[in-house]
């Protein structure tokens, strides 16, 4: 039932408040989407102005600490969110607020917030393992381009790698760089480059472009496509303030299509002038070697065993004849010893010869039994005996036999 006063029978404040507050507790949460114009963090309640998005209107908000660190994405000052809020009336100063029980991002803020979800999910997977990322080749074959027809991007990365490097091939595929149907053909282009054997490296190329246009590139379909490849795969989107998940999953992330085709061929006149500069070094370098070993050669050959090689030969030669002389010396020495070694016994042999008996006049008889006969008894008249001399035999017949006695 409606209120009824008049100037003669106010209400008092006091009711009215409470009428105002107890209509308010009857209200049921609401889903409010504004804009954050002013938050107070603190760790237990923290107090939030919430601006409506297009009415100069604002209301004042609570929230437990814990409800901003739910929310999907960063709640900050400036933020486009969606809050899911019971309204409150505070009856002692009649302030009217919004108790928060849950924050969720709106408009670009859902979108980023979804695709950090799907980039966690990922991530988790492993598909961005930095230990994944195959090097680029340092000079690839051919190079696959998938990018927008007569784009912007298109040209960037034909122009700059044909000055760079002009003998450079490009296997160029076309696909849609924004759409329903742009990851689908990416896909596709993806899937033909990576099975043709001449091509060493894929360009993913699109130049920039707000986040919902660029949602094709963070497609997981593509992202798993992209990780199953087996040529490397450098994505050029080329745009920095937020980062499609292709950049996380590619061997290579190009900050623009310029900067994709610098990264995936060398500048044709650096390397000329680095081989000039090689080459210079490497003459430097041959011509200090070969001075070092000439030097070393000359050193050598300064040595005297080099400079006159012959006088170890005569030191070793006056060497052997020294003990050849020496060899000779005791030799001679030896056989002169010996010599009078065999002469002393020589003598001592001729001094008990029987031949030097003999030459000092004595003889050797033998009897008939051809023993030497040294007593009369061993032969009798009428045998023959032979006498031998110093030069000769002679043969004798006894006739007489004369004993003589001799006293012991």
């Amino acid at each position: 039932m409606p209120l009824e006063t008049s100037p003669d029978s106010p209400a008092p404040l006091r009711q009215i408040s409470g009428l105002i507050g107890g209509y308010v507790a009857r209200l049921g949460a609401v889903w409010v989407e504004a804009e954050i114009a002013q938050l107070n963090r603190r760790r237990g309640v923290c107090f939030l102005t919430l601006r409506d998005l297009e009415a100069s209107l604002s209301i004042s908000a609570t929230c437990h600490a814990s409800v901003l660190d739910a929310s999907p994405s960063p709640v900050t000052e400036g933020a486009r969110v969606v809050v899911h809020a019971k309204p409150d009336f505070y009856q002692p100063s009649g302030r009217l607020s919004l108790a928060i029980r849950e924050i969720r991002p709106a408009g670009e803020g859902e979108l980023l917030a979804q695709l950090e979800r799907r980039k966690q999910l990922l991530a988790a997977e492993g598909l961005f393992d930095p230990r994944l990322k195959r090097p680029l080749p340092a000079l690839p074959r051919g190079i696959g381009l998938i990018t927008g027809k007569d784009s912007a991007a298109e040209r960037d990365v034909i122009e700059n790698v044909r000055l760079r490097w002009p003998g450079a091939t490009l296997h160029v595929r076309h696909a849609l760089m924004q759409g329903g149907q742009c990851a689908g053909q990416v896909i596709t282009e993806l899937r033909l480059l990576d099975d043709h054997d001449d091509v060493d490296v894929i360009v993913i190329a699109r130049g920039g472009g707000s986040v919902e246009d660029l949602l094709p590139f963070s497609d997981e379909a593509l992202i798993r496509a992209v990780h199953a490849a087996t040529t490397p795969v450098v994505s050029a989107i080329g745009h920095e303030p937020d980062t499609p998940i292709l950049d996380l999953v590619a061997d290579l992330r190009a900050s623009t299509p310029t900067d994709a085709a610098k990264r995936i061929v060398p500048d044709v006149r650096e390397e000329i002038a680095a081989l000039g500069q090689m080459r210079t070094r490497a003459r430097h370098a041959l011509r200090t070697r070969l001075e070092r070993e000439q030097h070393g050669l000359d050193a050598l050959r300064s040595r005297p065993v080099l400079a006159t090689p012959t006088t170890v030969v005569e030191m070793q030669q006056d060497l052997v004849d020294h003990h050849r002389d020496r060899a000779r010396r005791a030799l001679t020495a030896r056989l002169d010893r010996a010599h009078d070694e065999i002469g002393h016994h020589l003598a001592r042999v001729r001094a008990l010869s029987p031949l030097n008996t003999l030459q000092r006049g004595y003889a050797v008889v033998l009897g008939p039994d051809g023993h030497p006969v040294v007593r009369t008894e061993q032969v009798t008249s009428g045998d023959d005996v032979q006498i031998h001399l110093t030069d000769g035999l002679l043969t004798a017949r006894i006739e007489h036999i004369e004993e003589h006695h001799h006293d012991d």
